[in-house]
């Protein structure tokens, strides 16, 4: 896993059977359209939402159970965030990648129950991570047992409410660690706050940042789309509709015919 350039794909948080499959099963035909490995991602728990009044999601027996049905249904493989060490087990019986959220990637008992299930991890990098940080996060998942290690960068902090991102992260860090480097195009057009005190976003520069990460040689995207975004319990203000997706991809690959023709070969 994490061989290949990649797409990690779909709602932010789960929501009910049709509206997951629907994501799911679009997901399964770009697959096919542009050749393209494709892991389905969706939360069972939002647990650092801003409000106490946001909604968090299903939970995570019911959401491990939604999570089973699109495997089972479309054959995708599966990536959802875990929060706590007590939830890594039950989700590693699941899913194929486990993740860590950006807010949780220094907790160190997360991090090594994350890595002895021997599972692929996720390691999505916190918003005021310099590359140094991000090894010893790495560290931490290798000395514990996973040797499939992918990192997703989403930007960093400039200023209170906004994220910039330094395209040379994906050789940076994918050279000295090295790890995959993945590129989180919708998490880093976030404004944390400016939305009546919760996040809202930019959506309108996700084509243009996606597509400058994937000429700066990013391993893979990340990226969360929706049916209906303004319907989403969350994250609604920067998903990626679902019917935008594959114009987005389409530019995508074609970066990649004309910059790097012999990883198509």
């Amino acid at each position: 896993m994490f061989h290949t350039f990649t797409l990690i794909a779909g709602p932010c948080v789960l929501e009910n059977d049709e509206v997951n499959l629907e994501i799911a099963q679009a997901l399964v035909r770009w697959s096919k359209i542009f050749e393209l490995p494709v892991i389905f991602k969706a939360s069972f728990d939002k647990a650092n939402r801003t409000r106490f009044s946001s909604k968090r999601g299903p939970g995570l027996a019911k959401g491990l159970s939604a999570l089973s049905r699109v495997k089972e249904q479309t054959g995708l493989q599966i990536l959802t965030d875990i929060h706590e060490p007590s939830q890594v087990a039950a989700a590693a019986e699941v899913v194929d990648v486990l993740q860590i959220p950006a807010f949780l990637s220094r907790q160190t008992d997360l991090l090594i129950a994350a890595g002895g299930t021997g599972k692929p991890v996720n390691l999505k990098k916190g918003q005021w991570m310099c590359k140094e940080e991000v090894a010893g996060a790495v560290e931490k998942l290798r000395s514990s047992g996973t040797a499939q290690i992918a990192v997703t960068e989403r930007g960093t902090f400039f200023g209170y409410n906004n994220l910039v991102v330094d395209m040379r992260v994906f050789a940076e860090i994918g050279r000295s660690l090295p790890v995959p480097v993945f590129f989180d195009g919708t998490h880093s057009v976030q404004r944390p706050g400016i939305s009546h005190g919760s996040t809202g976003g930019n959506p309108e520069y996700v084509p243009m940042l996606v597509r400058a990460a994937v000429a700066a040689g990013c391993a893979g995207l990340y990226l969360e789309t929706h049916p209906h975004p303004e319907t989403s319990p969350s994250d609604s203000s920067t998903m990626v509709p679902l019917t935008e997706m594959e114009d987005i991809l389409d530019s995508v690959m074609s970066i990649r015919t004309a910059l790097y023709p012999s990883e198509q070969e």
